[in-house]
């Protein structure tokens, strides 16, 4: 025997449903989930407002710690977005969103130590071994 949709008018339940066991709710399949269009248009509002505000640091000339850090919190910022909303993290289970998510930030606090690690040792570098006049 196959599995074969029957289209007949009327209301009748789903074959497919109960041959996979799950009980057929009466009401008609739903394919996907679907969010409103309003959610996509405020994230697509943000990552516009996030790039402006992006391109205005180097607009307005900032320079140094300030520049970098401000390129990139924008940056995280439009990513998260992206991350959360287009490819559906914030309705994964937290589980999946830790197994994703914490690698690359334990990646960011590696580098950070590394990076206070590298001043540090330039900053010794320079005292112990700079060359006397």
């Amino acid at each position: 025997m196959t599995n074969v949709a029957i289209h007949a008018e009327g209301p009748q339940p789903s074959l497919q449903a109960h041959a996979h066991g799950t009980p057929a709710a009466g009401a008609a399949h739903v394919k996907g989930q679907q969010h409103p269009i309003k959610l996509y248009l405020v994230v697509w509002g943000w990552l516009f407002v996030l790039s402006t505000c992006s391109f205005l640091v180097d607009y307005f000339g900032l320079q140094g710690n300030l520049r970098w850090s401000l390129i990139l919190l924008f940056m995280v910022l439009k990513a998260g977005l992206i991350v959360a909303v287009f490819m559906h993290m914030a309705w994964e289970r937290l589980a999946l969103a830790y197994a994703i998510l914490l690698p690359p930030a334990l990646v960011l606090v590696f580098v950070t130590i590394m990076v206070l690690e590298s001043d540090y040792t330039h900053l010794l570098r320079l005292i112990f071994f700079a060359p006397t006049a």
